[in-house]
């Protein structure tokens, strides 16, 4: 079963790190204004926990749209497909995947992009499709940037067609869940640790780590994979 390859949060242009996961706290703070608080901090989330799995985002997305205001509605969708079909065969050389969906990602391929639904592009006589293009994190998120507007700069157009830039960046995150394990993990481990610090007598008691795999985004390359637990320190 091919992976699961999911969206993360908004991001722009910025030097990569390299891949690693660790235990961390989902921001590391340095010297912080003791007038701020926690949720004046870049990628704040009021109830993200502290124990989890910091790592790197596995690519960069960016939205990728295809136009056409040709008078007639069959000249349209045939320029718009044609685009498409041709920007297909150019994205593997180009290094770069087009991929549909609004939160687990679909590859777009010959057989299904004629599925791409489309919409009015605000405008008389005018239609469009919309899909993402996905390139992986594997050298600066700036050169990951450059790949996927250089593609959709030179993607080639067809009759009243123009092919144009969607938006900014994105992060992905393949399969969260497969993180799960090691995530409990580390939190029986700060659990444990929490409650040996008041002695013999204590144990911990743990809730939330039976459900799912959430993510937020805590730096502008990298995601914080966590399950929304909370424990309580309690006598023997």
């Amino acid at each position: 079963m091919k992976p699961r390859l999911f969206l993360g949060a908004a991001v722009f242009a910025a030097l990569l790190a390299p891949a690693f996961t660790q235990q961390a706290t989902a921001q590391d703070l340095g010297e912080v204004v003791v007038t701020a608080n926690r949720l004046n901090a870049r990628y704040a989330q009021q109830d993200r926990p502290v124990v989890g799995l910091r790592r790197q985002a596995d690519s960069a997305i960016m939205q990728m749209w295809f136009t056409s205001d040709a008078r007639d509605e069959a000249v349209r969708k045939r320029e718009i497909h044609t685009m498409v079909l041709t920007a297909l065969d150019r994205s593997a050389a180009a290094g770069v995947e087009m991929v549909t969906g609004n939160f687990e990602l679909i590859p777009l391929t010959k057989s299904n992009y004629q599925d791409l639904p489309f919409f009015s592009a605000g405008r008389v006589d005018t239609s469009r499709t919309n899909v993402m293009i996905k390139t992986k994190l594997s050298g600066s998120l700036t050169t990951a940037e450059q790949r996927l507007i250089a593609f959709i700069k030179d993607a080639p157009k067809s009759g009243r067609g123009v092919v144009e830039n969607g938006g900014g960046l994105t992060l992905t995150i393949i399969n969260p869940d497969q993180y799960r394990d090691t995530i409990v993990k580390q939190v029986a481990e700060s659990a444990r640790g929490q409650a040996a610090m008041f002695g013999p007598d204590y144990a911990v008691q743990i809730n939330g780590v039976d459900r799912h795999v959430l993510w937020s985004q805590v730096s502008r390359t990298e995601v914080f994979l966590y399950v929304p637990y909370s424990y309580t320190i309690v006598p023997k």
